[in-house]
This record gives C-alpha cells, structure tokens and sequence, in this order.
C-alpha cells in the first residue's frame, strides 16, 4: 500500500458515530445533513425515469439538457455561464476528486484554507501533492481570514488554492472584496482556484446565495467551482454534483470522469432536472426552515455557562467551543456515552479545530435541536 493512503486519518465523525448507531436513545447531530427526506418532485422524476427503462449509460459529461439547466440555474444566481462549461459528476467529492487529479499532481503545492471538510485536503495528498495547510483564525469566537497572509502564502510555487466557503465546519465565508483579492493575487502568481461552493444556497445573508467567485470571474480564468446537489435539495444520498470550468479544461474532465465511474445514472440526473426545475419555489423555503433551525440553536448553546459559539452566516453548522474541555473526540464520545447526544468532534476537521465540536443543525422539527441543548447541558453537569 501506498505510504500516502495507509498515512490517511479514519474518519473521528464515523468513529463518534459508531459508539452511537443503532441507539435509539441518542439524538445524532453529527453527520452533514438534514433528516428531511428528499422532496417528493424529484423522487417522483427518478422513479418515473426508472419506470421507463433509463438505465443505461450516459454522456461522461452527463445529459445535455442537465447541463443546460444547472447554466441556466448558476447563470441566474450569478454572472452568464454556458453549458459548455459545466460537467456533471457523480457527487460534489467526486466532483472535487476530478477537479484535484486534473490540476494537481506529485510534488505540487496545493494550500487549503482550514478547518474544513477532511476529503479536501485528503485529496491532492492522495495524489502525492504537497498540502500546505493555512488556518483561519478565531476572534471573539468566529472564525475569520488573515487576508494578507494567505496572499503571501500563495506563490508562484502554488498549484491549487482550495477554499470552502461557506465553510463546513465553520459557517466562515468569503466577502467579496476577499474574492476579488484572491483572484487577482492568483491571476499573477498562475496558481488555480478551486472552489467547493456547495453551501452556497444555504445562505442567511443578502440575496439568494453567498458570495461566489463566478460573480467576479471571466470565462478563461484558472477557477474551478465545484458544487453538489445534496444540501440545497435534499440529495445526499443520490450522489450528484457537478463542476463549473473553463471550456478548455472540459475534454481532460470527460476524460477524468470516464476513468472514474464513466457517467452519473440517468434516473439521478433526472431527478436533478425535476429539482433545478422548482429550485426557485422549494430552496428559498429549505433556506428559512434552516434559518428557524439556526436561531433555535444558537442563542441556546450561548446560554450555557461556559460555551462560546459564533453565529454562522451560511451552512448547515453551529461549530462551538465548552471551556476546558480540550479533547473533542474523548468529549464527543463522552456525550454520546453519557448524555445520549451525538456531535462530531472538531478534531475530524484538523488540528486547528480540536477542542471544538460541530453540530449540523439541519432538522425537520426544531424541538429536536432543544431536546439536545437540554442533554448537553446534562453531559456538562449543569
């Protein structure tokens, strides 16, 4: 085995999870979705491609009329893009993974702004890239950007800059003037952008979505976007997402794509076009449902002696902090243990997040989420 695949970290949200999987008595917070199901227009699309026999192979760079329909949605929310320029992937990971093996190789650098997602950074390390990790720092509880120390990190050595904003574990993200200035800066040094972008619609700020790079960006670029369609829909179980590319990368994406896993399934793809197809009636209400969610947790969390939590601006996280407690995997399995309450541990997202914990907040009935302030409270013996 490969040094750099035996060196990869099990997953600590798994590790936490399983203490808790198949307890009835624990409320589980700890994975990156809601527990609302997937809205019943798309599944009804899928279910009627399958009835008509859709199950052969696709485009690599999925359907057309998919394609056609995530520039018209992305061209709605941001400047014009043209399908020529979007790939659909089998999941934003897959996405991400084929935007990682096109762009970065052994021996590149490749610097990532953390905490964050483990499989981003993961990625380029598997291809034996050079992961330079920059921290984002923590003022009065929120997570924030050094702006001018991440430029003088990125240089003309850096390959790939990879930023998630929104940020999971965090809720952090860019302004625009940080786009902007990270553009230009990587405009000069020659260094390509990835964006993973997924939460970009779960947003609580102005407007329908988050800042993004493709408001600023011209076609030829070095960006790459990456986005899924798990959070804003309700898809975490399908596996779809797709990028957003200069066309000159398009025909080595195809290629990627083929190599690994050919095509996404045309009954998933359906099921997208049904969601793009409502986006506009259904996301807005998900968006508020989450907010409600948002604002039912964290002033709860505040409340507690001891805890700091800063309020996320997008996401689908409350990333917290409880005095003295300095061990988040020990904690978290400790919670779940003692207090039936199931959160992921910091650590899982790098050592720059150890001591805190994340608790997705994406729930159907909010009572939930007090039901679990109420436990952690218990687990802190107040």
């Amino acid at each position: 085995m490969r040094a750099a695949i035996e060196n990869l970290p099990a997953s600590r949200i798994r590790e936490v999870a399983n203490a808790g999987i198949g307890r009835a008595d624990v409320l589980a917070f700890w994975f990156g979705e809601s527990d609302e199901p997937t809205p019943a227009f798309v599944r009804d699309a899928a279910a009627e491609s399958l009835r008509q026999g859709e199950t052969f192979y696709s485009h690599n760079l999925g359907l057309p009329e998919l394609r056609a329909a995530i520039a018209a949605y992305a061209s709605g929310l941001h400047r014009s893009i043209a399908a020529e320029r979007i790939a659909v992937t089998s999941s934003g990971v897959n996405a991400l993974m084929i935007a990682m093996q096109a762009l970065a190789g052994a021996g590149d650098e490749v610097v990532v702004v953390v905490p964050v997602w483990p499989n981003l950074p993961a990625q380029p390390a598997i291809l034996g890239a050079a992961v330079k990790r920059f921290a984002l720092g923590v003022q009065g509880g929120a997570w924030t950007l050094d702006l001018d120390a991440l430029l003088a990190t990125v240089t003309r050595r850096t390959r790939v800059l990879l930023v998630n904003a929104p940020n999971n574990p965090t809720g952090w993200t860019l302004t625009r003037p940080e786009q902007q200035a990270i553009l230009e800066h990587c405009r000069r040094t020659g260094t390509w952008i990835v964006a993973d972008e997924v939460y970009e619609r779960i947003w609580f700020g102005d407007g329908p979505a988050a800042p993004s790079f493709a408001d600023i960006a011209e076609p030829d670029d070095r960006l790459v976007i990456a986005h899924s369609f798990s959070k804003s829909f309700l898809m975490t179980g399908w596996r779809l997402g797709w990028l957003a590319v200069p066309e000159s990368l398009i025909p080595a994406i195809g290629k990627l794509i083929e190599f690994n896993t050919s095509c996404a399934p045309v009954f998933v793809q359906r099921g997208a076009l049904a969601a793009l197809a409502q986006a506009d009636e259904f996301v807005p209400g998900l968006v508020e449902r989450l907010r409600l969610c948002r604002d039912t947790l964290l002033p709860r969390l505040a409340g507690l002696p001891g805890v700091s939590v800063a309020v996320p601006q997008g996401g689908l996280y409350a990333f917290l902090r409880v005095a003295g407690e300095d061990d988040s995997l020990v904690f978290a399995k400790r919670l779940v243990a003692e207090a039936g309450l199931g959160l992921a541990p910091g650590s899982a997202f790098g050592d720059e997040a150890e001591g805190w914990l994340r608790w997705c907040f994406a729930s159907r009935d909010p009572a939930r989420l007090v039901q679990g302030v109420e436990r952690l409270a218990r687990g802190l013996g107040l």
